[in-house]
């Protein structure tokens, strides 16, 4: 038994009695022979690879709502049951109208041919089949602005931006983390980044979409976002520059819900094809462009009646603490423009490869282990949000149901496919001291850092919340915020091999060692009810 405190803390009206583990506790031992089976297995037959092949070669863009993501389901499904894990089932949730791509493409016709590099934003209307129009350039930053146009954009295609320096590419651009960086990673937070105040009023945005739709252009393109992404998720101490080079990093183009295709249809280009139309703009030329885009808008409701979003479940049942629950996981939808290989399949495949890992090797979990792969995680932790609430308790009252008791852990990966360094603590201090005595044995594989700091941006923080443990797990970034990250190149290339088989042995070894333990892992006190 772990020595500790006893707090008495009060939220809602109830009680709730936190063991808080001390720094001192003393090491538990860990089962050495199958965590040496799992690594076994984990390197010499891995087949977490062919599980993002098929993930991300065959079925592609797994947009929720979408006849690809079931497609991918039922894979998945077919392969969770193959290796025998139980329960293998989904929870349906409601998302909002699906979008899918048929058709699309893009010519610059005068003053010259160019294809033109670019892809549709998500939930974009359709253009009235194979347009060719002349392209304007515009500057509207405010309602101010529109008076300038009005009248002068019927049947245009519209710039909205100006063009943008390409830099040449310098600093990190492959992040692997230095030891500098990972001694940094184990210090506390950095101080916070001050945030611009936003103006008051409504937002622009919808004033400005709503004009070109009264204005008839015939379609709007950008260039995406600026070149340089810091990544703010993980408040990590780096910042890496966006590459260029025809990578292309788009968003989203329109609402899902019943205004779902209203908007003017909406491109994003590669800059350097972008910025070349701006510059024969500018000398005054003609510049003229065929665009093709045709999409398909699917109901909420399925042909079998339920709902078009799901988070799918299965699990290893535990032995004497079978109602407790160890839960690892990772978000199985995708970006749309490419094939979503490190965003998420690398992880999908490594928390699948994990529970093939734990069932190949006959492993007896004391706590039942369970699988979780979310649905609509791009559109705001929609799935993973759904599940807490359902089966752990409600935020906004913290109103807790009976498994939230029962839960010891959830582990989370969704920082590309880099090699994991190590964990996020997620200011869990009274968990540090268990995850050390772990590292020793993952050191090899390079996992050496526990970083204290709260982390933000994907599924574990649902489950933080509500003041169960959740854990996001430290990786090397590689690429994924310079070229993968919601990119037209986020395919099954950019992801190294031994970095993601190595994932899959290091999660496997934390949820086994997480369901083996005597006690729960111990929890921060439970947050405050918002007033």
């Amino acid at each position: 038994m772990s020595r500790g405190e006893r707090w008495l803390v009060t939220v809602c009206g109830l009680v709730q009695i936190l063991v808080l583990a001390s720094p001192f506790v003393a090491a538990q031992p860990v089962d050495q022979a199958t965590l040496a089976a799992i690594r076994a297995e984990g390197l010499a037959r891995s087949q977490v690879m062919d599980h993002i092949s098929w993930l991300s070669d065959v079925y592609g863009p797994r947009v929720t709502g979408t006849p690809a993501i079931e497609d991918a389901r039922r894979w998945a499904t077919q392969q969770l049951q193959a290796w025998r894990l139980s329960n293998v089932h989904e929870e349906r949730f409601a998302f909002g109208r699906g979008w899918s791509l048929r058709r699309f493409h893009a010519h610059m016709t005068a003053p010259q041919v160019m294809p033109l590099i670019g892809y549709p934003k998500s939930w974009s209307s359709s253009t009235a089949g194979t347009v060719t129009a002349e392209v304007v350039r515009t500057d509207i930053r405010t309602p101010a602005d529109l008076d300038t146009y009005r009248g002068t954009l019927r049947g245009k295609i519209v710039l909205r931006q100006p063009a943008r320096d390409v830099p040449l590419l310098e600093g990190d651009v492959v992040l692997r983390m230095s030891d500098a960086q990972l001694r940094e990673a184990a210090q506390r937070p950095l101080p916070p980044v001050a945030v611009e105040s936003r103006p008051e009023g409504p937002p622009f945005e919808p004033v400005l979409q709503q004009f070109y739709l009264t204005e008839g252009v015939v379609a709007v393109l950008d260039r995406g976002i600026e070149e340089v992404m810091v990544d703010a998720g993980s408040e990590l101490p780096y910042q890496t520059q966006r590459t260029d080079g025809g990578t292309i990093f788009v968003g989203q183009g329109g609402s899902r819900h019943e205004d779902a295709g209203s908007l003017v249809p909406a491109v994003t280009l590669a800059v350097e094809h972008y910025n070349r139309m701006v510059r024969i703009l500018d000398k005054g030329l003609s510049v003229q462009v065929e665009l093709l885009i045709d999409a398909e808008f699917h109901p909420e409701t399925t042909a079998a009646g339920g709902m078009n979003a799901f988070n799918l479940l299965a699990e290893i049942p535990g032995t004497d603490l079978v109602e407790e629950v160890v839960m690892i996981g990772a978000h199985f939808d995708t970006t749309h423009a490419s094939t979503g290989a490190t965003d998420n399949a690398a992880g999908v495949a490594a928390m699948m490869e994990a529970m093939r890992l734990l069932q190949v090797v006959g492993a007896r979990p004391r706590r039942t282990i369970r699988l979780a792969l979310w649905g609509a995680e791009e559109q705001g932790l929609l799935g993973s949000g759904e599940y807490v609430r359902r089966h752990f308790g409600d935020r906004a009252t913290m109103t807790l149901t009976p498994a939230h008791d029962k839960l010891s852990a959830y582990f989370n990966l969704d920082n590309g496919a880099g090699r994991l360094r190590g964990i996020w603590l997620q200011d869990n201090d009274a968990v540090a001291p268990i995850f050390k005595d772990w590292l020793p044995s993952l050191s090899d594989l390079g996992v050496t850092t526990l970083g204290p700091r709260r982390v933000a941006g994907t599924d574990h923080v649902p489950f933080d919340a509500i003041g169960l443990p959740a854990f996001q797990f430290m990786q090397d970034r590689l690429e994924y915020n310079s070229r993968t990250h919601h990119s037209n190149m986020d395919v099954v290339d950019r992801v190294p091999p031994d970095d993601v088989i190595q994932m899959a042995i290091v999660a496997a070894t934390f949820a086994y060692n997480t369901a083996m333990r005597d006690e729960r892992l111990p929890r921060k006190p439970l947050p405050r009810v918002e007033p």
